[in-house]
């Protein structure tokens, strides 16, 4: 059975965890570029979903799953975190370690949760809805618009990536994260498109 840890947390107090082995990514190296604006000290509210990424065969009772074993290779380690900001917006840190080393991956916030299909995370999720579907319009396929946590790894398959957006999830709306195979594409008519979908880790974003 894969380890994961799963914490909610508010004003500094624990509410909820999991209760199997913890696998929370101490020690993972941070990719350059993944610095961001700082804002009032003080407790605030997050979520932490820490785990290794299982086979795609304990789909869909593992909190994290990999559909590409030589990319994402099983009991490599993951740790997502969403901050709730003052200012109403959202701050989401992705973070891996064990992966392909030197490699760039694609990774963003979906829609529904992991399954035994890549296709089952869903869509993107958007803060605005793009009335064509599949999104591939820079005006609603962006980083402002969506979740973006692009990954550069190092030597060691360690990567750490930050998106901060000036709003917050939709309840029960954003349910995933998937990792794809290269980078997130920005122009017309590709706009959000990434490639093949490597992985995919469930956390319950606020």
């Amino acid at each position: 059975m894969p380890r994961h840890k799963f914490t909610v947390m508010n004003k500094g107090v624990l509410l909820s965890a999991g209760v199997l082995a913890v696998a929370t990514g101490a020690g993972l190296m941070a990719t350059a570029g993944a610095a961001e604006p700082q804002e009032a000290k003080g407790p605030v509210p997050k979520i932490v979903v820490g785990t290794v990424f299982a086979p795609v065969s304990l789909a869909p009772y593992a909190q994290a799953v990999t559909y590409n074993t030589d990319l994402v290779p099983v009991a490599a380690r993951v740790q997502v975190k969403e901050e709730l900001r003052r200012s109403g917006g959202t701050r989401i840190e992705l973070r891996v370690r064990d992966l392909d080393e030197n490699r760039v991956y694609g990774a963003h916030v979906h829609t529904k949760p992991c399954g035994k299909l890549p296709a089952d995370a869903g869509p993107h999720y958007q803060n605005e809805l793009d009335p064509v579907q599949p999104s591939v319009d820079p005006d609603f396929a962006n980083p402002h618009n969506e979740v973006w946590l692009d990954l550069t790894t190092n030597k060691d398959g360690s990567a750490r990536s930050i998106a901060t957006v000036d709003w917050r999830f939709r309840e029960g709306g954003a349910r995933s994260v998937v990792i794809h195979e290269m980078a997130t594409s920005t122009h017309e008519g590709h706009a959000g498109t990434a490639g093949a979908r490597l992985a995919c880790v469930n956390v319950p974003f606020m």
